[in-house]
């Protein structure tokens, strides 16, 4: 099932995605059904409402058009897991991590699909990076690896796009604000339902301008989905809506000779097998 966050005529709406393609208003088909997808992850058996909502919505809709928005706007938590793949740990002459590396972006910073990533003026090595994104479904605490799938709503496609200048080049290294710049986490186009995925074998790239820059697969994973669930999970309380990046492939700007880093004018789109394309253009800050 994929499900999404419409911006129509009559505000957003919560859309399931029919098998032709078109967007079937959910609450509209359900008026029970909360109106954002935070919302309904939070409620109890919301996936399923969702699902039953889709299902009679199918034929008869109603369906609406609008632009897309993130899926979930508003998370609570985005975390982000650095250095997770081993083509790229080796891309970057880095030991393998023994433990995840963990750190954040501010929810202001996620974007939707087509939105704009804006370049701050003060930033002038700015980074693209393909992800997927796991969406969390309900609320944990110490969650067992074994059982961390069960905490897993859906997957969606995000880019962790980053400022270098700012991430490394700073005194003492300012990860926080090299990460986190208003736009800096785009993600979409939709929340595609964990059952329909699988997140340990998913080819996964990104274009710059058309070009390929990244190329993988999850198969290079060093920490998987149920990992980073269980050792996030040791001292955070994971809710419904929030997101984890679960880190990038090679072939990132920065490790590359020369340096090759967004510039006002280009376009990326990261494309995640099963999961979806989430394109975005790239725009200079207004000062």
């Amino acid at each position: 099932m994929r499900l999404g966050t419409l911006q129509t005529e009559h505000g957003p709406r919560v859309v399931g995605v029919a098998l032709d393609g078109r967007f079937v208003d959910l609450c509209e088909v359900d008026v029970k059904l909360p109106h954002t997808l935070k919302a309904i992850l939070a409620a109890d058996q919301g996936l399923m409402t969702a699902a039953n909502a889709l299902a009679a919505g199918m034929v008869k809709g109603p369906f609406v058009t609008g632009r897309l928005l993130a899926p979930i706007a508003d998370p609570s938590k985005v975390i982000c897991i650095g250095l997770n793949y081993r083509d790229h740990a080796i891309e970057t002459n880095s030991p393998i991590p023994t433990e995840p590396v963990v750190f954040n972006k501010f929810p202001q910073s996620v974007v939707g699909p087509e939105d704009a990533v804006v370049l701050p003026a003060v930033a002038h090595e700015v980074d693209y990076e393909a992800e997927l994104v796991v969406i969390i479904g309900k609320s944990g605490k110490r969650i067992p690896k074994e059982s961390a799938m069960q905490y897993v709503a859906g997957y969606t496609v995000g880019n962790d796009v980053s400022a270098r200048d700012w991430q490394k080049g700073r005194p003492g290294g300012q990860w926080l604000l090299g990460k986190t710049p208003d736009t800096f986490a785009p993600t979409g186009p939709y929340l595609v339902t964990a059952d329909e995925v699988d997140p340990s074998n998913l080819k996964i790239g990104l274009k710059l301008n058309g070009e390929v820059m990244q190329a993988s697969s999850t198969r290079e994973l060093i920490f998987s989905v149920e990992e980073l669930i269980a050792h996030v999970s040791l001292l955070v309380t994971l809710q419904p809506g929030d997101l984890i990046f679960t880190g990038t492939p090679p072939g990132v700007g920065a490790a590359r000779q020369p340096p090759v880093y967004i510039k006002a004018g280009d376009r990326m789109e990261v494309e995640i097998e099963d999961v979806g394309v989430l394109g975005n253009p790239v725009v200079a800050e207004a000062v």
